[in-house]
């Protein structure tokens, strides 16, 4: 398999993705903005969220949901950073903060999918994948384990939910009862390095953040979205 770029980024960090009939929501590491865009790359609107160190990105229910790391290093310091993991679901039009819930494990989140009223969220210790219900106080209604580190996107597919592990640059597809792994896609060398994962018309595709590697060892100098290809 093979990363193919498709537009140009919105931004220099584009981490999580979601497609929805507006358009494609792109999480921007960076300055923790939305960006909404076309298929072309053409910005639609521009969300301010409160966002510290964005990751995954999903829309449900009504509302935009956002993966927050607490703090970023990628620009100063705001005053609603809270140096913790959350996810916070916010108003899809203007962004403003709604509700937020810590993440299943206390520590940091790079994945979020939404998924018939409940939300897929990556955790790292242990290294799982969890099942959020966030109409029951934000319950967990399942989850499982997985082996390989640094899990980042997700997206729901019809017989499972794909994960894209980012230093191993593998998307592995997993059964969401059993946790067993069903498919895996791995990328050649030279591709871009997989963070976000969103579907669309059967093609799943990516936002590389512009990291390469074991987390925070190399910067690639290329951000890109693009699809994941035979």
């Amino acid at each position: 398999m093979k990363t193919q770029k498709q537009m140009q980024t919105p931004c220099e960090m584009p981490n999580g993705l979601q497609w929805t009939d507006e358009g494609l929501f792109v999480m921007d590491q960076k300055t923790d903005n939305v960006y909404v865009v076309d298929e072309t790359g053409n910005i639609i609107r521009t969300i301010y969220t409160p966002t510290a160190n964005g990751s995954g990105i999903t829309v449900g229910g009504g509302y935009l949901w956002t993966a927050s790391n607490g703090h970023s290093a990628s620009r100063p310091a705001r005053s609603t950073d809270t140096g913790l993991g959350y996810v916070y679901k916010l108003d899809l039009k203007t962004g403003q903060a709604i509700d937020r819930f810590r993440t299943p494990d206390g520590g940091g989140i790079h994945g979020i999918e939404w998924d018939d009223g409940k939300i897929w969220i990556t955790a790292f210790n242990p290294l799982a994948i969890y099942l959020i219900d966030p109409s029951k106080k934000h319950e967990i209604a399942h989850h499982f384990e997985v082996k390989l580190p640094r899990l980042h996107g997700l997206a729901r597919v019809s017989d499972g939910l794909w994960c894209a592990h980012t230093t191993d640059n593998v998307v592995v597809k997993y059964d969401v009862n059993s946790g067993s792994e069903i498919d895996r896609i791995t990328m050649d060398a030279g591709d871009a390095y997989i963070h976000g994962l969103s579907i669309k018309d059967g093609e799943l595709w990516y936002g590389d953040s512009n990291f390469a590697g074991k987390h925070n060892t190399a910067v690639n100098g290329k951000p890109e979205i693009g699809k994941i290809v035979p």
